[in-house]
């Protein structure tokens, strides 16, 4: 093949197609003209690619069937209108719709950390099975507090960061199976509950609850959102309702964990944030604790409150149809 007459042949049909890929606006026969340009390029490229080893010719031809193609599918620029919408519908619709498992789960988990709590601080022969009474001692006036300074806050708050997110992450990935979901919600209660309890029992109830309020109502918020929704998921399948089958309500309700998940990724993030500068911090108990409380509040208002508003406004936290995946043309 002639390689030099096959460029020389097809360079006005390539120069269209770089004056048409850079207009921003089309008539429809120059959007026609531009799909078959740009289809024909794209195998003009192959063919180039197949018989000339020239660099030149071959970045020149790729640069613009990129051009091209970006121009036939509407390449888009970066928009905050997206993120926007995530936070004030899509996030706040699916905590609202979801909210009767969460807030649930919420509820049952708070009464079993309390029974634990309780238990554990009225059984000191329970208590003695997990250490010897000097090493519980040492743990309430030492080791607890010391968590929270232990490292540096920016270190500290990446790590609490990426295990609350990873702990809430395995509670939406594992609820189609429900049983994982009440195993680690038992898992983190039954810690939570028997340090609880050490604190209660030594005398320490004012340092743990000092401690553990200011970030922990939202930090556990997040977990229980989290196994909520997990096992909403799980429940699609056992119960999909009418006109559904098991795997279109499974899907659904997928995607919605999905969109829960990039968003308690935020919110634990503010969590972590508290746990790393406000609760080991020098500020008055009624200081830490009422900041953790606001922050707290906060959320529940965003979740009930802007999701509810969402939720009215017909915002389900799916897909729209205009995010729908159409077919590219290819050579």
């Amino acid at each position: 093949m002639d390689l030099d007459a096959y460029v020389s042949e097809r360079r006005g049909e390539w120069n269209r197609l770089e004056v048409l890929a850079r207009r921003r606006k089309l008539s429809p026969d120059e959007a026609d003209e531009l799909v078959l340009l740009y289809q024909r390029a794209a195998t003009h490229l192959s063919v180039v690619r197949s018989h000339s080893p020239d660099p030149i010719l071959l970045a020149s031809l790729s640069q613009l069937v990129i051009a091209g193609r970006a121009a036939v599918t509407g390449g888009r620029t970066f928009s905050w209108q997206p993120v926007l919408r995530f936070f004030t519908s899509s996030f706040p619709a699916q905590l609202y719709r979801a909210r009767r498992w969460w807030l649930t789960v919420m509820v049952v988990d708070v009464l079993l950390l309390w029974a634990l709590m309780w238990y554990f601080s009225a059984n000191p022969d329970v208590i003695s099975l997990f250490g010897s009474g000097q090493e519980l001692q040492r743990y309430a006036e030492e080791d607890f507090a010391g968590y929270y300074s232990e490292f540096r806050a920016q270190n500290f708050a990446a790590s609490v960061w990426t295990h609350n997110a990873l702990i809430a992450a395995q509670c939406l990935a594992s609820g189609v199976l429900i049983l994982p979901v009440l195993y680690i919600l038992g898992q983190n209660m039954f810690a939570l509950g028997m340090s609880g309890g050490v604190m209660i029992y030594t005398g320490h109830a004012d340092t743990f609850f000092g401690l553990i309020l200011p970030h922990g109502l939202l930090e556990l918020t997040c977990i229980f959102v989290g196994a909520g929704v997990g096992l909403r998921i799980g429940w699609a399948w056992i119960a999909p309702g009418p006109h559904r089958t098991r795997g279109q309500a499974l899907a659904a309700r997928a995607r919605g964990g999905m969109l829960v998940a990039l968003g308690l990724a935020v919110t634990l993030g503010v969590a972590g944030l508290l746990e790393a500068y406000v609760t080991p911090s020098g500020l008055p108990t009624l200081v830490r604790v009422g900041i953790g409380a606001v922050v707290w509040l906060a959320f529940l208002g965003y979740a009930l409150g802007v999701g509810g508003a969402a939720h009215r406004r017909g915002e389900t936290g799916d897909l729209p149809p205009e995010h729908s995946v159409t077919p590219v043309p290819t050579a």
